[in-house]
């Protein structure tokens, strides 16, 4: 039961954190490293990508790619986390120790989509 509401959760949660991009895609411009182009568009696609490798987990045909595919945005995105520690440690920003716990969080991230991605994954237990 705890293994198929784990799995639903980091659905739901890369779903609504994709469906936020859109929503609010200001945060995510303040945070994209200046050597990245087309901040914007890369916003956009960016929340097109959890979405989409979020609706992947569904069907267990898809489930490893899906998960494969996160962990390969997780890492893509990990400079987006590094630049809002290093503007946010310059400003002194209040909630820095966040941007500092999204670094090991993105860790953590990943090895919850490895589970998914190192084989078919059965939900039972």
């Amino acid at each position: 039961m705890l293994k198929r509401y784990a799995f639903y959760t980091m659905i739901v949660l890369y779903i609504v954190a994709g469906i936020n991009h859109f929503i609010n895609p200001q945060f995510y411009l303040k945070i994209m490293p200046p050597y990245i182009p087309y901040h914007l568009a890369m916003v956009y696609v960016s929340g097109v990508c959890e979405i989409g490798f979020a609706l992947l987990l569904i069907p267990p045909k898809t489930r490893r790619v899906g998960a494969w595919l996160i962990i390969f945005m997780l890492i893509a995105i990990f400079p987006a986390n590094i630049q809002m520690a290093i503007d946010w440690y310059a400003q002194d920003h209040p909630q820095l120790w966040a941007a500092f716990v999204r670094l090991p969080l993105q860790l953590v991230l990943i090895w919850w989509a490895w589970l998914y991605a190192k084989k078919i994954n059965s939900l039972k237990n």
